[in-house]
């Protein structure tokens, strides 16, 4: 069995919903918001600043520079990530799981048993994802996600070096439109078996 899945997803596309029904098929957990409060409980940081700055590349300035570095000169953001790698490589080291996001495809990259999968969807139906499962209806659909994914982009190229949902960097790549969120799940675990 491959002991670790980790799922990379554009926003909308449901990559949360498959990394949780995959890891209930194959009876091991799913670590997706626990790994924000594990963040927020070694950092001292706020859970929902650690939610909404926790996949943002660096602001760009001299005054957001100024004001997001610390005496040693790291950032904010790069303190997130030194957390966020060691709890990661933690929760691998606990046994089989499912990651989703946070760069993990990345992070346990070293490791011969892990899976990495990237979810993704047209960008219509993860509109509607957005607006009826998710209940976001402040902010247009189609802007929500050019920058959320945007922001991703940015963070995933700022901590791998790697590009963010190129093929190459994954073992398999999911169209949970095409295929159906269930279908995703089933056919990760089969391959995690």
């Amino acid at each position: 069995m491959t002991k670790i899945v980790t799922i990379s997803r554009e926003f909308g596309s449901g990559g949360r919903t498959v990394g949780k029904k995959a890891a209930e098929i194959l009876g091991i957990p799913c670590y997706d918001s626990e790994i924000i409060a594990k963040i927020a409980e070694q950092s001292g940081f706020a859970e929902n600043y650690i939610r909404e700055h926790s996949e943002d590349a660096v602001d760009s300035g001299i005054f957001a520079a100024l004001s997001r570095t610390d005496y040693y000169g790291l950032n904010n953001s790069d303190q997130i990530w030194a957390i966020q790698c060691g709890i990661i490589k933690e929760l691998a080291e606990q046994g089989p799981c499912v990651i989703v996001g946070r760069c993990a495809d990345y992070i346990l990259s070293d490791r011969d048993d892990i899976l990495k999968v990237f979810i993704h969807a047209p960008k219509e139906a993860r509109m509607q994802r957005i607006v009826h499962e998710y209940g976001e209806t402040d902010i247009d659909p189609e802007k929500r996600i050019t920058d959320k994914d945007k922001r991703r982009i940015s963070y995933y190229q700022l901590y791998t070096d790697n590009k963010w949902g190129v093929a190459q960097n994954y073992n398999i790549s999911l169209d949970t439109e095409a295929i159906g969120i269930d279908k995703c799940a089933e056919i990760i675990a089969d391959l995690a078996k």
